[in-house]
């Protein structure tokens, strides 16, 4: 139990930061999620279109601390390779 005032509003902080970054987190893997459904579809012209949208959101999530940036960046060129592997 926190006793000074600092570490009070410290908890206070904590807690909103946390629903932040989780519902940023869900949003991310939502997106991410709508592309592998594409993939595994196998219509690359939605799996394009999904990776689109898709990517600014996880290049948010690293500038906000949400994901670290190699794990983005990742991310990122694992679904644009499979992505490009569709057709070949």
């Amino acid at each position: 139990m926190a006793y000074h005032k600092s570490a009070k509003k410290r908890i206070r902080q904590t807690v909103g930061r946390t629903e932040v970054n989780r519902a940023r987190e869900s949003r991310i893997r939502t997106f991410v999620r709508k592309v592998e459904k594409a993939l595994a579809a196998g219509d690359k012209s939605q799996a394009e279109a999904a990776f689109r949208e898709a990517q600014p959101e996880l290049m948010r999530g690293a500038s906000c601390g949400v994901l670290h940036r190699n794990t983005v960046a990742r991310k990122l060129s694992r679904l644009s390779s499979r992505i490009k592997a569709l057709n070949a």
